[in-house]
């Protein structure tokens, strides 16, 4: 029987989502669904690798053709998770990760019921804010923008279906590999990262209120 998975992965930025997940694909085998986008490649860049680079006529097509599970607009361009490879993977029996924005997520939930929608929380706002600060890519207006979205996105990782605490990076590699082994095993270890479980519901209110 076919159990592999469909992960969604959400996190504000600056909460080490892409480090979590180096160190998730270094310990299991998983197919990373690279998302199309019609901004220009940048100095460092691959194509296939950080992106699928296509023009606004190829990627609006893929709109019209429902080519994708999810897409949005950002500064005048596109970005979108295509739907083949993920679903060709699956068939293949291997677990799918996919890493978009909340409002991203909530469409593939819609387009795909069975997805599992896993969020990563920073400690505190406080924390995230010291993170976006040390990791110096941001001006000051930039990171307010970007710790006011944050505080939007983890107010609606109540309706994800678990949620990870990154206040330790090993840890939380290991609490989401558990979710990931959990949910395909279909065993009760991952109900302790429910946003079923009140414990996670304290947490969230936690990380908001603990600015």
């Amino acid at each position: 029987m076919n159990s592999a998975k469909l992960f969604v992965i959400s996190a504000p930025s600056g909460c080490g989502k892409g480090t979590i997940l180096e160190k998730v694909f270094a310990k299991k085998e998983l197919f990373f669904s690279v998302s199309c986008t019609t901004r220009e490649i940048r100095p460092g860049e691959k194509e296939g690798v950080n992106y699928h680079y296509v023009t606004r006529k190829q990627f609006e097509k893929m709109i019209d053709d429902r080519d994708f599970l999810e897409f949005a607009r950002y500064s005048d361009e596109y970005y979108g998770s295509p739907k083949a490879p993920v679903f060709e993977h699956l068939a293949r029996g291997t677990d799918v990760i996919l890493e978009v924005e909340v409002e991203g997520g909530f469409q593939v939930r819609e387009k795909f019921s069975e997805a599992v929608l896993v969020f990563i929380l920073p400690p505190s706002m406080k924390e995230l804010e010291r993170r976006l600060v040390n990791r110096g890519t941001d001006k000051p207006e930039a990171i307010k923008k970007r710790l006011k979205r944050a505080g939007s996105e983890i107010r609606s990782s109540y309706r994800y279906d678990y949620v990870i605490l990154n206040d330790d990076v090993d840890k939380a590699v290991e609490d989401l590999l558990t979710v990931m082994e959990s949910v395909r095993a279909g065993d009760d270890r991952a109900f302790r990262f429910s946003t079923k479980c009140d414990d996670t519901i304290k947490l969230i209110e936690k990380v908001i209120t603990n600015a």
